[in-house]
């Protein structure tokens, strides 16, 4: 304990805030890194130069040469492989001498420097939002650059900031998409974050479900257009809505939803940089999209239009709004985003009136994490709301500054820090309509010539032709929405990046069937004299229902109407579609609300919402759940490639079965499971603790353990059975 009553570790109080001492140092560390690479390029220049051997000494130019071509491949040096700078006819040397040393461990002295820069800003992120932890991004992110040896963090960290999956993972790290964009930049020796000239991107018309067109707002307004985004989810679809103001005039409302952590994205190139260049330029495959499906209306020339945007689609629209040759096309009246970072962005046209909503602690709009001094991104009002919910009494009413005419910027505290939580367009829609009513109010004010009968509704599908669709071709599958409680669903479900561990138990046939519904055509799967219970943890990381992660405990059962012997093992040389047998699902838990419902409703599974954390990316698998009173931990030892874990899923809804099937596409292996136990605490909670120990397995090891760190699924539609 320190004199002034603090820990240690801790800040004290009015001292400086740790994170962002840690993120002044990340950027001085970067500014380095970036010199040092800047030297290097300028080495590999003058190395190159014809003249430096064409003097009247020709030893001296070759000592020169030889000098520093030391300087920038030694290890004592810049480090700078010569291979990625030294290019020309005279560049052939150095790029062989390049290529050795990176063979024999060398790295550049500018990707050393920038890893240290890296790996401040992850603390500083993680002392600021410490709920970052548990996301898959960082996980991945630390175990890249937590190597023993920094030379091999950094090989680590380039081939994880190269490979498309993880980037999808990474995306979901707001506060840190600069910096790693800053950091490849330095590993490649080449920046890849400028404007996106000759992105592709395009844009088709499509019908909307009924279920979903029904949801759409009939009248014109703010909430409204934010609700309209929200039931188009992040799909990469937009709106375009005419509507009919109250001078009868007809004006047009372009819609754009944003991106989700944990989602797929359909709209935008499948990398870091593509997901994120939106903030770099005004010249992306997402913008170039809106452009089309603007055209593809058939707006007339000269008509008004407003662009609302959330997240990403906000940041899209307040580009769209800067490109001259729209803004000559039509007359864009209102520009509004919520939940994007403002910045200083003009329109072009200055008659155009900008207006954007930000929660502070929303880590894509404030990619800092903390409160934006008054005055910053052109902040015009600045409406700060408590840690509780507040009234709204406690806003004062807004008002455009002179310096700013035509801006409307609404800052403030949501009641939450969570990110993605306060991200969200449901978080910020709530906000608005209990927090914020006076911005509420002059925002719709300021729309209303746009305040009238919606006259005319069409959905768009942004594409980018340049790269296929996530998951292609596994993934590129017909869907229809189903209807549930939390809005409808596209069915099937489809699995981006996952992970998995199927702990596999010999159990007792009596005990199995003892756990099962009251039903004579449900009996366990013999093998042997046992039946077999398995233990599933997933670790889903991108679905169309969201990220989640689900604990399930299943039991191998017959046919349900002519169950044959060693059916369970003929099974395996069938296609999923035509196998006989399936495993009832006893019990599920899963980390959301999203997940439950689908599970209960769709599924016919007996899903609870639990808090579950998993770890089955590596060697040593983790997952553990304080609700449930589970754990799951051990290492793997090695393992045999096998087939894809296609299966059939059981479960009951009212008095039928309900059969799912799930096709993964994965690197599935086969480990013996001594290294790996299942630990059941003394409070645990039912019933799937009483399920465990009454098979026997809730401290047992498994006979064997099917695991896969990545993979991708789909799961259909529950068939209902009339059994």
């Amino acid at each position: 304990m320190r004199a002034d009553g603090t820990a240690p570790g801790r800040p004290a109080p009015g001292g400086p805030d740790p994170g962002e001492v840690l993120r002044g140092c990340a950027r001085e560390v970067l500014e380095v890194a970036e010199g040092i690479r800047a030297v290097a390029e300028r080495t590999a220049t003058t190395l190159r130069a014809s003249g430096l051997t064409a003097a009247r000494r020709p030893r001296t130019g070759l000592a020169a040469r030889w000098a520093l071509l030391r300087a920038l491949t030694g290890g004592q040096g810049l480090g700078e492989p010569a291979g990625t700078t030294a290019d020309g006819p005279r560049g052939g040397v150095a790029r062989v001498l390049g290529a050795a040393g990176r063979a024999l461990g060398g790295e550049s002295l500018a990707a050393l420097v920038a890893l240290t820069s890296l790996r401040l800003r992850v603390a500083a992120v993680l002392a600021d939002h410490p709920e970052l932890a548990h996301a898959p991004g960082m996980r991945l992110l630390t175990r890249a650059v937590a190597a023993d040896r920094d030379r091999d963090a950094v090989r680590a960290l380039r081939a994880l900031l190269h490979d498309r999956t993880a980037q999808r993972a990474l995306s979901g790290l707001a506060p840190l998409i600069a910096e790693l964009l800053a950091v490849r930049d330095v590993l490649d020796g080449k920046s890849e974050t400028g404007g996106a000239a000759g992105a592709e991107g395009g844009a088709e018309a499509v019908d909307l479900a009924d279920q979903r067109r029904r949801t759409l707002a009939t009248e014109g307004s703010f909430l409204g257009f934010l609700r309209n985004i929200e039931v188009l989810s992040t799909d990469g679809r937009i709106l375009v809505q005419n509507v009919r103001g109250p001078d009868g005039v007809v004006r047009y409302v372009l819609q754009a939803p944003g991106t989700a952590p944990g989602r797929p994205r359909s709209d935008a190139p499948q990398d870091l940089v593509g997901a994120w260049r939106d903030l770099c330029g005004t010249d992306s495959p997402y913008t170039r999209s809106l452009t089309r499906a603007v055209a593809g209306h058939g707006i007339p020339r000269g008509a008004e239009l407003a662009l609302i945007g959330h997240g990403e689609g906000g940041n899209a629209v307040l580009n769209l709004a800067q490109d001259e040759e729209f803004c000559r096309t039509y007359r864009v009246t209102h520009v509004i985003a919520v939940g994007s970072p403002a910045g200083d962005r003009k329109p072009a046209d200055p008659r155009t009136w900008v207006a954007t909503v930000t929660n502070q602690f929303d880590l894509v709009a404030a990619p800092d994490g903390g409160r934006a001094a008054p005055g910053a991104c052109g902040t015009a009002v600045d409406h700060t709301a408590p840690a509780a919910p507040a009234t709204p009494a406690d806003h004062t009413h807004p008002a455009p500054t002179p310096s700013r005419p035509g801006r409307y910027d609404v800052e403030y505290a949501g009641p939450s820090r969570e990110f993605p939580l306060c991200h969200r367009l449901r978080e910020y829609i709530e906000h608005l309509r209990t927090l914020l009513p006076v911005a509420r109010a002059d925002i719709d004010e300021a729309l209303t010539p746009y305040r009238g009968p919606v006259v005319r509704t069409q959905a768009y599908r942004l594409q980018d032709h340049a790269h296929p669709p996530a998951g292609h071709p596994f993934l590129t599958l017909a869907t229809a929405p189903v209807r549930t409680t939390v809005g409808p669903v596209d069915v099937p479900v489809r699995y981006y990046d996952s992970a998995a561990a199927h702990l596999c138990f010999p159990v007792d046939p009596d005990a199995a069937r003892s756990l099962l519904p009251d039903a004579p055509w449900l009996t366990p799967s013999r093998l042997g004299r046992r039946a077999l219970a398995v233990l599933s943890v997933h670790e889903h990381r991108c679905t169309t229902i969201g990220p989640y992660t689900e604990i399930a405990l299943s039991v191998l059962v017959d046919d349900l109407w002519r169950p044959r012997p060693h059916d369970a093992v003929t099974d395996l040389l069938r296609r999923v579609d035509l196998r006989r047998t399936g495993r009832y699902v006893l019990s599920l838990a899963v980390t959301t609300e999203a997940a439950r419902v689908v599970a209960r409703e769709i599924w016919g599974q007996p899903a609870l919402r639990m808090r579950v954390e998993a770890d089955l990316t590596g060697r040593e698998i983790r997952a553990r759940s304080q609700d449930l009173g589970l754990a799951v931990e051990g290492r793997l030892g090695p393992g045999v490639r096998c087939p894809d874990a296609d299966r059939a899923l059981y479960g009951r809804r009212a008095t039928s079965t309900v059969r799912t099937l799930v096709r993964a596409h994965g690197g599935l292996r086969l480990h013996p499971g001594a290294g790996v136990r299942v630990r059941l605490g003394t409070a645990a909670a039912e019933p799937l603790a009483g399920q465990l120990r009454r098979l026997g397995i809730d401290a047992a090891r498994p006979l064997f353990v099917l695991a896969c760190p990545q993979f991708m699924a789909h799961r259909g539609g529950g068939a209902v059975l009339a059994r």
